[in-house]
């Protein structure tokens, strides 16, 4: 992967995003979003001590034992503040803990699962749209925005009815309102609200409003 022009600051937080070749969908399959979050939790440590194919062909047991590890002591690339993986794209809200970590974690991920996607549905060459997007943020207002914004995106984007949101679940979202999380570092958002609720609160008060941003921005785009 070729290196960025910019480099990404370790201890700071950033939005990352992409989408599929041409807008393609990138999971078609809900053993696809499961490869990928797998991919997710498994990639944010630092040189795993195996594969993920391997990784994968081990029992149940022998995983929960080395995730129980690897939790516990190894180092990390990245902590994952909050993500939400849609039919043709995916964001990611990540802190990078070391340096070059969120290259080095999007990097496998992205390579990982395109071989795994590649395999599965009978198919060669790139799966994504160019290098990964970034954005860094800048304040707290900031970070708690783009959660909102990240744990929307399926209902902005008509993938569920608003009713359905909190089951989506393929997005963190519902990690934010059960409170806990294998891999989802929740403190730093939630951590900004007096309880679960008014975080809901914050979010789903949101709603239609940026739902009605999204066709504002489409129909700008169909007609210009």
């Amino acid at each position: 992967m070729a290196s960025r022009t910019t480099p990404l600051v370790t201890n700071e937080y950033y939005h990352v995003f992409n989408r599929g070749v041409a807008r393609q969908p990138i999971f078609s399959l809900r053993h696809d979003y499961q490869q990928a979050l797998l991919a997710i939790e498994y990639y944010r440590f630092s040189k795993p001590p195996i594969k993920l194919s391997r990784f994968k062909t081990l029992a149940q047991g022998e995983k929960n034992k080395l995730m129980s590890s690897l939790n516990q002591d190894h180092p990390k690339l990245t902590k994952i503040i909050s993500y939400c993986l849609m039919p043709n794209h995916f964001h990611l809200l990540l802190r990078q803990v070391a340096d070059d970590g969120i290259s080095k974690f999007v990097g496998q991920l992205s390579n990982s699962y395109t071989r795994y996607f590649n395999t599965k549905h009978s198919r060669v060459g790139p799966l994504f749209q160019g290098p990964f997007k970034s954005v860094h943020v800048e304040s707290e207002e900031q970070l708690i925005h783009l959660s909102r914004y990240i744990h929307l995106n399926p209902y902005v984007s008509s993938v569920v009815r608003e009713t359905e949101l909190t089951c989506y679940p393929w997005s963190s979202y519902r990690d934010y309102l059960k409170g806990g999380s294998n891999f989802v570092d929740l403190s730093p958002v939630l951590s900004r609200f007096k309880s679960i609720s008014e975080y809901q609160l914050f979010v789903s008060n949101h709603a239609d409003y940026a739902r009605e941003l999204e066709f504002i921005k489409h129909l700008t785009l169909d007609t210009g």
